[in-house]
C-alpha cells in the first residue's frame, strides 16, 4: 500500500473540500502515486481517478416510515402520551366529534323512518344535553325506550 497523503492532500485543495471526501480509484494507484504537481492531480481527477464524495446526511426514510405509522395511529399508547387528555384533545373538540355522530346517527334513523319525528327531537334534545356519552349509549337507550325494537342495528 503506498502513501497517497501527499496526492490526498493537493486533491481536497483542488476540489475545495476535505480529506476525507477525496475517493481514490484503487486500481490506479500506481498512477496516482506518480502524480506530484497539482497538474498531474487535475488530470487525475479529470480522468476521473479521483473524485470528490458526497456529503453524507441523516437519512429521512425511518423518519417517514415512523410519520406513516403515527398517521394511521400507532405509538400512542400511554408511555408516548405527554399532557393531560384536555390539552392533547380540547374538551370543545371532543364534544364536537361526539355530538356530531350522535346527531348524525339520529338523523340517518329518522330519514330511514326507524323512528318517529317525535322520538327524533326527543332524543335530539337529549343530547343536546349531553345524557349519551356515545352513539352505542344513545343506540341503547333507543331500544330501552322501545324506539327501535331490540335487533337493530345503525
Amino acid at each position: 500500500m503506498s502513501d497517497l497523503s501527499n496526492q490526498r492532500r493537493m486533491a481536497s485543495d483542488l476540489l475545495k473540500c476535505g480529506q476525507n471526501r477525496i475517493w481514490i480509484d484503487g486500481t490506479r494507484q500506481e498512477e496516482i502515486v506518480d502524480a506530484v504537481t497539482r497538474q498531474d492531480i487535475r488530470s487525475l481527477i479529470k480522468s476521473g481517478a479521483i473524485r470528490r464524495r458526497n456529503v453524507l446526511g441523516t437519512s429521512r426514510v425511518r423518519a417517514r416510515r415512523h410519520a406513516a405509522e403515527l398517521a394511521k395511529g400507532r405509538h400512542a399508547g400511554p408511555g408516548s402520551r405527554r399532557g393531560t387528555p384536555s390539552s392533547r384533545m380540547s374538551s370543545k373538540d371532543r364534544w364536537m366529534r361526539r355530538i356530531r355522530a350522535q346527531r348524525d346517527l339520529l338523523r340517518r334513523l329518522r330519514d330511514d323512518r326507524k323512528i318517529p319525528s317525535a322520538a327524533y327531537r326527543r332524543f335530539y334534545r337529549q343530547a343536546k344535553g349531553g345524557m349519551f356519552r356515545s352513539r352505542a349509549h344513545l343506540l341503547l337507550n333507543l331500544r330501552l325506550a322501545g324506539v327501535l325494537p331490540a335487533e337493530e342495528v345503525a
